[in-house]
C-alpha cells in the first residue's frame, strides 16, 4: 500500500485501526487457504509469512510462494473492503509486491521477526509524535521533521508527555507491537442434544471440543519469552 494509496483512501494519522484489522483479515486469509504458514506478523503496510522449514508446497518454488500470497492477500483487500471501511469507497485497486528469503536457521528467523518488531516500534514512536506535532500543535510536515531531527527515543517520548500528555506506553499495543499470527489449540464448548438408546427425548449436554484455529496476538517477539510459549511453531524444524 503506497502513501498516495493512503492519502486517497482519508487512512488516519498516525495509525488506522481499520486499515490494520483489514491487513490482519488479508494475512488470516492467506494462513486459511495457503499450505505450511505456521506464523505470520505484520505492522504498518506490511506482513511476513514463515513456511515450515521442510515444506514441499509447488516444489519449493519461489515464485510460486511469492505469487500466490501476493494474489491471495491483494484479493482479500479488495474482498474484505467493505467490512473495515463502510464509508470510504475503494476508488482503485491495490497493489502489493514480495519477496521471498530464505533463512538458514531458526534463530535467523527469529532475529527477522524481531527486527521488524524494533523498526515497527522505532516508526510508530517517530509518526506518533511526528503527526501530534502536525495535528496539535500547528506545525507543517517540514517544520515537524527539523524538530525531531537527531531525537532519540527518550527525546521523543518526553516530546510526547510534557506537550502532548501522552505516554507512549499506554498507546494500544496493535501500533506498538504490530500483529503475531499463530495456530492455536482452543477448547470449545457447546450445547448438544444427546440421544441414548433407553431414552425417548434426548438430553442436552456441554461438550468440549479442541480445535485449532488462528489467533491474533500484539505481544513481544523479541527475546525468548513468545518462543518458549509457542514450542510447537518451530517444532521439529532444526
Amino acid at each position: 500500500i503506497t502513501s498516495r494509496f493512503a492519502e486517497k483512501h482519508n487512512f488516519a494519522k498516525p495509525n488506522d485501526s481499520r486499515a490494520l484489522h483489514l491487513m490482519t483479515k488479508c494475512a488470516q486469509t492467506v494462513m486459511q487457504e495457503l499450505e505450511d504458514i505456521v506464523i505470520a506478523y505484520g505492522q504498518s503496510d506490511e506482513y511476513s509469512f514463515v513456511f515450515r522449514k521442510r515444506s514441499n508446497w509447488f516444489k519449493r518454488r519461489a515464485s510460486k510462494f511469492m505469487t500466490l500470497v501476493a494474489s491471495q492477500f491483494a484479493s482479500s483487500y479488495v474482498f474484505y473492503w467493505r467490512d473495515y471501511f463502510e464509508d470510504q469507497p475503494l476508488l482503485y485497486p491495490p497493489g502489493f509486491d514480495g519477496r521471498v528469503v530464505l533463512y538458514p536457521s531458526n534463530q535467523t528467523l527469529k532475529d527477522y521477526l524481531s527486527w521488524r518488531q524494533a523498526d515497527c516500534h522505532i516508526n510508530n514512536l517517530y509518526n506518533t509524535v511526528f503527526w501530534a506535532l502536525i495535528q496539535q500543535s500547528g506545525l507543517t510536515p517540514v517544520q515537524a521533521q527539523q524538530r525531531l531531527k537527531g531525537t532519540l527515543t527518550a527525546d521523543k517520548n518526553e516530546i510526547l508527555f510534557s506537550e502532548f500528555h501522552i505516554n507512549y506506553n499506554n498507546e494500544p499495543h496493535m501500533y506498538r507491537k504490530g500483529t503475531v499470527l499463530v495456530w492455536q489449540k482452543v477448547n470449545e464448548v457447546r450445547t448438544q442434544e444427546i440421544r441414548l438408546p433407553a431414552e425417548m427425548e434426548g438430553e442436552k449436554m456441554a461438550v468440549t471440543r479442541t480445535r485449532t484455529k488462528l489467533v491474533a496476538l500484539n505481544c513481544d517477539l523479541i527475546g525468548d519469552a513468545f518462543w518458549k510459549e509457542h514450542p510447537e511453531i518451530l517444532e521439529g524444524e532444526d
